[in-house]
């Protein structure tokens, strides 16, 4: 399918491996120009190059964390007049209710909240005023079945959902569309550490751990960032212009529901 948004911009963060590599890669596929960022710079300058020379689209790429304003600024300046804004961060590491400070929940908010906020009104006024945009948050299923130990995500994640349910139906008459993609589990570095961190709670090991976690999933597997990025990038295609303000689960059927 021709997703009718070749030649358009996106920015994308947490973009140099893992979900925010698989949207990169897909929306560069259907020729669109991205400026990427995330902290590390040697694996997002190697991904840029990669993704241009496979892809035949420019990508620029713009080290530094995003929460930061300086780094928000500079991304911002790179990106100019983007057409798509893909939000997505690292979530928040796990734990227990009794532990988290009020430090440790400003971080989880300023991360997973606020920054994308902030990228959201950097943005929409210029999509608004072309008349044509697409916003997706990369959030979690966490968001439709809280996961005790990352308490701290199901918070600030919460938060931000809250904040494009009202925020979609306002500018959707723009031709602007605000959604959210909730990941379960996939085979990224969070669910390696996920694996980990159960493999030695409960002493066995990290591959265990994983196939025991993949066998609660109907899909009987983890899910891929390839088919991930697809899904996002339909979200940002020309095809998806009536689909607002809504939460897309991506589990494998994990979240057990009728609706």
């Amino acid at each position: 399918m021709d997703l009718g948004i070749s030649g358009r911009r996106a920015l994308v963060t947490a973009a140099s491996k893992g979900l925010g590599r698989g949207v990169a890669e897909a929306l560069a596929a259907a020729g669109v120009d991205l400026v990427i960022n995330a902290r590390g710079g040697e694996a997002l300058n190697a991904a840029a190059r990669e993704i241009a020379a496979r892809h035949g689209v420019k990508v620029n790429a713009v080290v530094g964390d995003i929460t930061e304003p300086e780094t928000r600024a500079q991304v911002l300046a790179a990106a100019g007049a983007v057409d798509i804004l893909v939000t997505n961060a690292g979530g928040p590491p796990p734990g227990h209710w009794q532990t988290w400070s009020r430090d440790d929940f400003l971080r989880a908010i300023d991360a997973n909240m606020l920054t994308p906020v902030a990228l959201m009104q950097a943005c929409l006024p210029g999509m608004i005023e072309r008349g044509w945009g697409r916003v997706v948050n990369i959030t979690s299923a966490a968001v439709k079945s809280p996961i005790a130990e990352l308490g701290l995500s199901n918070t600030a994640r919460a938060g931000l959902t809250g904040f494009v349910a009202g925020t979609a139906r306002q500018v959707a008459r723009n031709g602007v569309t605000i959604n959210n993609l909730l990941p379960g589990l996939h085979a990224t570095d969070r669910a390696t550490a996920l694996d980990a961190g159960a493999a030695a709670r409960d002493g066995i090991t990290p591959a265990e751990a994983a196939a025991r976690r993949a066998a609660g999933i109907p899909a009987g597997r983890y899910g891929t960032p390839a088919e991930f990025g697809a899904a996002c990038a339909f979200l940002c295609s020309a095809h998806a212009g009536y689909i607002v303000g809504q939460n897309i689960l991506l589990d494998g059927g994990a979240f057990n529901a009728t609706f």
